[in-house]
């Protein structure tokens, strides 16, 4: 009996043990499972969703083994507009969000010299510039309220049109949807009335005749039915008239919460590694939308003889001295922090 009980005994804190011991591998595998929120304005189907947003997140899901998840909440799902995004990502509503760094003006002022009238040449020269420049000032600085997962821009812009845009004439009076406050600026200067709003508000803003034209490049167009609205196409030639500076950003304390090798796991996918990745995939992401442009029979394309695009050029030129004033009022010298960017995008664009 003596032995029984001492067996049973021995069983019974053999039992504890493993229970105990399980428990705590189950609690550390649990501690090392990460969902984190990624929110943005586009819908799922949208072209930056499917072949950049998408395409990462499964990357970081794939390396952690499956440790980190990643929820998608497109279309602002998550509630809010698209100028709460950055603050969401700040305060912790989302755990990552992408955004157009302008749907705040002015509060990001050096990400504005990437769209400054014909700065760009292609989305990967000048996402790598915008990297490099966001490293040099921005990190500490601009971005210093979150974690920077990674920063670009889209491909060349383009005016979608109710009339014909030809010359920059054809520009004098035009209620035109522009994305920043540096475009409206442009647009301004040629003569539009450039009118600010979020990419998802252009349709109802077209089909109501609140604005006669959009800027936005080809990848969005199919998605958002502007060729649908629309029946005038304006490309720039070998010229890029603006682009759109993005930022793909973290909250800082979810980011600092993790465990180093999945840290490592962000860290690999971000930086300039995102910079060169999302950039060189613009072609690519450009594609689809223009298909869904081209099989409307009806709509028309124009380019822009290089002719007229001088005369752009100098009709935007006072952008530049505007901004420099905007600017200044936040101790950055405009001049040295364009000539730093076309030196890089230059070097990037060889």
């Amino acid at each position: 009996m003596i032995n029984l009980n001492k067996r049973i005994a021995t069983l019974a804190a053999a039992a504890a043990v493993s229970a105990i011991a399980l428990a705590g591998t189950a609690t550390t595998t649990f501690a090392q499972e990460v969902t984190l929120r990624l929110h943005q304005f586009l819908p799922a189907q949208a072209n930056v969703p499917k072949y950049v947003l998408d395409v990462w997140a499964d990357k970081i899901e794939e390396e952690s083994d499956g440790r980190i998840k990643i929820q998608r909440f497109p279309s602002m799902q998550l509630g809010g507009t698209p100028p709460e995004l950055i603050d969401q990502a700040i305060d912790g509503i989302a755990d990552i969000v992408w955004t157009v760094a302008g749907y705040t003006p002015g509060r990001f002022p050096r990400t504005e010299v990437f769209e400054l009238p014909f700065m760009m040449t292609n989305a990967e020269a000048t996402s790598k510039a915008y990297w490099e420049i966001a490293e040099k000032y921005m990190l500490d600085d601009d971005f210093k309220d979150f974690h920077t997962i990674g920063v670009w821009v889209h491909g060349p812009g383009l005016i979608h049109s109710k009339e014909p845009i030809r010359t920059v004439a054809d520009l004098n009076g035009v209620k035109l949807r522009a994305p920043t406050r540096v475009t409206n600026m442009m647009f301004s200067s040629m003569g539009a009335t450039p009118v600010g709003m979020p990419v998802p508000a252009i349709p109802e803003a077209l089909s109501k005749g609140v604005v006669d034209a959009t800027v936005i490049p080809w990848e969005v167009a199919g998605i958002l039915k502007v060729p649908e609205l629309v029946s005038n196409h304006t490309e720039f030639g070998d010229a890029s008239l603006y682009t759109t500076s993005f930022i793909f950003a973290m909250n800082k304390d979810r980011y600092e919460s993790l465990p180093d090798d999945l840290k490592a796991v962000i860290d690999d996918n971000s930086g300039g590694n995102i910079a060169e990745w999302a950039g060189n995939n613009w072609a690519a992401i450009e594609e689809p939308g223009l298909k869904v442009v081209q099989s409307k029979k009806k709509n028309k394309f124009h380019v822009i003889p290089e002719s007229e695009v001088e005369k752009m050029r100098a009709a935007a030129a006072p952008v530049f001295e505007r901004w420099y004033r905007e600017v200044a009022k936040d101790g950055i010298d405009g001049a040295a922090l364009l000539a730093d960017a076309r030196t890089l995008i230059d070097k990037y664009s060889k």
